[in-house]
């Protein structure tokens, strides 16, 4: 074989997120976009709002020496002051521009975050479900992730983190809003978790960090709001991304902010500046960072997918669907009426309905629904869902 083995393992056994994906566009070819029901990819449906066009406008235009020169690896200081001044208010931890890092996106501020605190062996503890991906970044970095569950509403179980914790333990890795879930963690949840970390950092002599991965912090309803991860626990990173809230997965570009109480801070942010360029990425995205620098606390039209979750939940409950309503993001995470949801997939994908098992983000028995797609789209698709339910229980 002429590939690296563990590039080879890791395909084999890579995101059920894009074969999903890959197996729309077979069907979609064979039936028509119209008859395929594609709910396997996060990929905002909802376009950028009319603010960040018009922003987008303006930067073009502008005739500025350097504008597309190398910068900082940390990225443009104005836009650094930006970020920091919003999170600042949304966070409740005064930052400033040298806390910020601006990244490719949450993925890229994830890598260089791990990057700078793993040795070979280290261990990062996440919360199943959690985002697939997780596990390949921490073995980016010669680190691998200890997985522990999560309780039945998918709350965190801080016995299991606790009883997770070893001496390898180098890190914890938070999402909330969750993908694939949608749950979010409460505050009180939150400073527990920071009183076990802070506790057992003191009793091990060695810092433990948690890493709050916040794309869809804005993405929540009901009126709720996320709890600040910095404000429960000094030696926390957290990371962010303009993917979702702006609807701008594809120009890849997010943030980390380091506490700027944390432990070695600024050997932290050094360590993170060096990974941004030694990984590869130099700098994020010069053009965007100009535009975001004016967009701070914009997002899209959140009760357009407020409306979708509660279109689909009422639908799936009504044809008898087990789920937890979600907080935030844009997924449903609803059980399988059947013990295999690999099986239950492909009965679903008998319905031209694309959705991912569970086994995909580490819990078997459930399948993910991302329902950023238009209302029409779930209501053609949800006879299908009732159809594949019944087929199953059937055993056909």
């Amino acid at each position: 074989m002429a590939i690296a083995k563990r590039i080879e393992e890791a395909i084999q056994k890579s995101s059920w997120i894009r074969k999903m994906f890959e197996e729309g566009a077979r069907l979609k070819a064979l039936h028509g976009t119209d008859q395929v029901f594609d709910f396997s990819l996060g990929n905002p449906d909802l376009e950028p709002p009319e603010r960040f066009h018009q922003t987008l406008k303006a930067v073009v235009g502008r005739e500025a020496l350097g504008a597309h020169a190398y910068m900082s690896n940390a990225g443009l200081k104005e836009t650094r002051e930006a970020v920091a001044g919003y999170v600042s208010e949304e966070q409740g931890v005064r930052f400033t521009a040298e806390d910020i890092l601006m990244s490719c996106g949450a993925a890229g501020a994830l890598n260089c975050i791990l990057k700078a605190l793993l040795d070979p062996g280290d261990e990062v503890i996440v919360s199943a479900p959690y985002f697939v991906e997780y596990g390949f970044y921490a073995d980016n970095h010669g680190g691998r992730i200890r997985v522990v569950p999560t309780r039945a509403d998918f709350t965190l179980n801080l016995e299991a983190i606790e009883g997770a914790i070893n001496p390898q333990t180098k890190a914890v890795l938070i999402n909330s809003p969750n993908n694939p879930t949608g749950q979010v963690y409460d505050e009180q949840s939150l400073q527990d978790l920071g009183e076990l970390l802070d506790r057992q950092s003191r009793r091990s002599g060695k810092t433990i960090y948690l890493v709050a991965d916040e794309p869809y912090r804005k993405i929540v309803y009901d009126g709720f709001r996320v709890p600040s991860v910095l404000a429960a626990y000094r030696n926390s990173v957290v990371v962010s991304s303009y993917s979702k809230d702006l609807s701008l997965p594809g120009e890849r570009l997010g943030y980390a902010a380091v506490h700027p109480g944390a432990d070695q801070a600024e050997a932290l942010m050094g360590g993170m500046v060096l990974a941004n360029r030694i990984l590869g990425f130099v700098n994020a995205p010069a053009l965007m960072q100009r535009v975001v620098q004016h967009l701070q606390g914009a997002c899209v039209d959140v009760s357009r997918y407020e409306a979708r979750r509660d279109l689909f939940c009422r639908g799936l409950v009504e044809a008898g669907y087990e789920l937890v309503q979600p907080r935030g993001a844009f997924y449903l995470f609803p059980k399988t009426p059947i013990a295999d949801e690999v099986a239950f997939v492909r009965l679903l994908q008998q319905e031209n309905i694309l959705v991912v098992p569970g086994s995909g983000f580490g819990a078997p028995g459930y399948f993910r629904i991302a329902y950023c797609v238009s209302e029409q789209t779930i209501k053609d698709a949800l006879p299908g869902f009732v159809a594949a339910r019944k087929r199953a229980l059937e055993g056909k």
